[in-house]
């Protein structure tokens, strides 16, 4: 698993990687920004007239989601709201990811399955509102838990991001039934890194870049947990 890490991260370096990596970072500050608007809309339809926050000052109208205090509010968001973000946008560059790791590491495989986008899109919609209703739950734990709900949470986090990760890249070389047998068998030793990915996608800035090293580092895991590949960068 900390090699894997490991390799992930030294090859955010690649050219390969930029393209995935500022699609992922602008869709994500995009989702986060559009729930946070969603959140000031609810306040003020429940709350008529101004609002005022701590920071931000007064909240009224489209204005307030550029204000200092917003961008503070949306970093605070993105503690708990990055798993269901990245789970949404994980297939658009998952196979990009995943091409240019097995492309530097693990050459002289056999072609991959070319993966439907509706299945792909399926995939990484089917846990979306678990995860989003899971981490809204999980801020009120937070609160009142000095903390510990948040390691509750990445544990959870971690066991759903590591089925949706590995699953996705396990389907790019086997059919539906088959990956998510795989990943059933290798459950408890994926759940480590989805649990380490769930921490990562916890920490503010930091978050923008983990759903890209969580795709490289579940398709380092697949390649190790799988039958070798044939010529493995080991």
């Amino acid at each position: 698993m900390i090699d894997a890490f490991a390799k992930a991260i030294a090859q955010l370096r690649d050219p390969r990687f930029r393209v995935p990596l500022w699609i992922g970072i602008a869709l994500s500050v995009a989702l986060l920004f559009v729930i946070y608007a969603f959140v000031l809309l609810l306040v003020q339809l429940l709350i008529p007239g101004a609002l005022f926050l701590p920071i931000t000052g007064q909240v009224q109208g489209i204005g307030s989601l550029f204000s200092f205090g917003s961008i503070l509010y949306l970093l605070g968001l993105s503690v708990f709201l990055m798993v269901p973000v990245a789970s949404v946008f994980t297939g658009l560059y998952l196979n990009d990811v995943a091409d240019a790791v097995e492309a530097e590491h693990y050459r002289g495989l056999d072609p991959r399955q070319s993966v439907p986008f509706r299945e792909q899109a399926n995939d990484a919609m089917r846990y979306f509102g678990l995860l989003v209703a899971l981490n809204v739950l999980g801020m009120g734990v937070f609160a009142v838990s000095n903390g510990w709900g948040l390691v509750l949470l990445w544990l959870v986090n971690g066991f759903l991001l590591s089925r949706e990760y590995f699953t996705m890249v396990a389907r790019r070389r086997h059919d539906g039934d088959a990956a998510r047998a795989l990943q059933k068998r290798h459950m408890f030793r994926l759940w480590v890194p989805g649990t380490v990915l769930a921490a990562g996608l916890s920490v503010p800035v930091l978050n923008l870049v983990m759903p890209l090293v969580g795709a490289a580092v579940f398709t380092h895991m697949y390649h190790r947990l799988h039958q070798p590949a044939p010529s493995p960068d080991l």
